[in-house]
């Protein structure tokens, strides 16, 4: 844990009593403040109490008794409409923070240079985060993650001048930091998100920025319009801007052609890695997380080499293109993280041959704008709720299935695919569709998938595939 001793003596409110809530109010407790915290889930304040946490309705008591409000970034700060403590801090002109500058203020108070790598984006930001957190972990150096990616940051270990810090921040958490700097600050892309949260593209954008802003290096993709203006206006105020880009052959960064990752310095270009044969890295889109996470990685101290051999054992993250066996030459993919078509695309152009199962609770819009990469579908396997629609639109495009269950969905896939004459027919679970009418979450579907894959017979995991 990280006492916030930047607290000490003080007394602060705290509202959002979920998991990274309860570790941020104990760790506030052992920097030596006290804290009075709620939650609008009678459940969750129980909790807080049997874990010896201070609790108190913060409409019932003085706001002038406070230093600091922190907020969990799951509670909206401005839009759609303030939520009632953000109100009541602001009229008792209370500062409104969150974990993440908790973090970035115990640092600054104690180990200001530590190495610290902070990535946003819309997406691709925990792959990119899990990538650099791995080569740094696989170069031997004592490195922490946590964030967005799922472990509260306050959990994480007090820091240290050699303990490399890989943070990664949603707009929610990079809103309540004001004071964040860390050494290399990533902002992969922006794409309209979010905006329920933060009013116009312009406002999420603005928010976005601040990371890099405040960054001693900044490393921006620029293959979006939004963000290669911000990377020309933090280049105009003097920061050190590092460009990367999955498209365009830049002069001065880092870009992508084809496999090969490019080094460019006044248009004089040196290759510094290749991801053939990465099979967790296949796709343009994870280029764009090789790019950064090389660039962030240098910047933090690591060689080339330390970077080049921890891609090449990256195992990927569970849910997002995730290898998971082999059958004869049949590759299994889990991407149950792709929740809607568009989040189901950059699978679906990664593989030129694919026995693709989809459908579930299905968006707005279905598959209709994936329909470019309906020729790569050998077959689909379409199941749960979506799937009559999903197989309106799918037509004489592509032949199809109505598999119901994804057990069925996988037998009857790896049946088709073992017959296919392609050198790697690809099995792929990018439903393109939410879970819940069958499964929990996203994870319980991809676990569904994992399981049903493990069981052929003859399939052989890949890289530890989980069970």
């Amino acid at each position: 844990m990280i006492a916030a001793h930047s607290m000490k003596d003080k007394t602060v409110a705290l509202f959002g009593l979920g998991g990274s809530g309860i570790a941020t109010a104990q760790a506030i407790i052992a920097g030596g403040a006290k804290v009075v915290a709620w939650d609008d889930n009678p459940e969750s304040v129980a909790r807080a109490q049997s874990a010896g946490i201070d609790t108190a309705d913060l409409r019932q008591v003085d706001w002038k008794q406070f230093s600091s409000f922190v907020l969990s970034p799951g509670v909206p700060l401005t839009h759609p409409r303030p939520h009632w403590t953000v109100d009541l801090a602001r009229a008792a002109d209370v500062e409104i923070i969150g974990d993440i500058e908790l973090f970035v203020r115990e640092r600054n108070l104690a180990h200001k240079h530590s190495p610290f790598i902070a990535i946003t984006g819309t997406n691709g930001k925990s792959t990119t985060t899990a990538l650099i957190a791995h080569i740094i972990k696989s170069s031997g150096r004592d490195m922490q993650l946590g964030g967005n990616i799922g472990t509260a940051v306050m959990t994480l270990e007090p820091p240290t001048d050699a303990r490399v810090y890989v943070v990664e921040c949603s707009s929610y958490q990079i809103d309540l930091a004001p004071s964040l700097n860390p050494t290399a600050g990533i902002l992969l892309n922006l794409t309209p998100d979010h905006l329920d949260r933060h009013g116009t593209m312009q406002h999420y954008a603005e928010i976005k920025e601040r990371l890099v802003a405040g960054s001693e290096i900044a490393i921006v993709g620029v293959d979006d319009s939004f963000s290669a203006a911000i990377a020309d206006r933090l280049e105009r105020t003097g920061k050190s801007v590092i460009r990367i880009s999955k498209r365009l052959a830049i002069r001065d960064g880092y870009f992508a052609n084809g496999p090969e990752l490019v080094f460019a310095r006044k248009g004089d270009e040196t290759v510094v890695a290749s991801l053939a044969g990465i099979g967790s890295l296949r796709g343009e889109h994870n280029a764009q997380n090789a790019l950064a996470a090389f660039a962030a990685c240098r910047a933090v101290g690591l060689t080339a080499e330390e970077i080049n051999a921890g891609l090449k054992t990256f195992p990927g993250l569970a849910h997002r293109m995730e290898q998971v066996a082999r059958l004869g030459k049949t590759l299994f993919v889990n991407d149950s993280k792709a929740t809607n078509a568009e989040a189901a695309a950059p699978a679906l152009s990664s593989f030129p041959r694919i026995y693709w199962i989809a459908g579930g609770l299905p968006k707005e819009g279905g598959i209709a704008s994936l329909s470019g990469f309906f020729p790569r579908i050998a077959k689909a396997y379409l199941i749960g709720e979506a799937a009559p629609q999903f197989a309106a639109t799918l037509g004489d495009a592509a032949p199809f299935e109505i598999s119901g269950t994804i057990g069925a969905a996988v037998d009857h896939a790896a049946r088709d695919a073992a017959k296919d004459g392609s050198s790697e027919p690809v099995v792929l679970l990018s439903p393109a569709c939410a879970s819940f009418d069958q499964f929990q979450n996203f994870e319980k579907r991809g676990d569904a998938f994992r399981s049903a894959v493990l069981a052929l017979e003859g399939a052989a995991p890949i890289m530890g595939a989980r069970s």
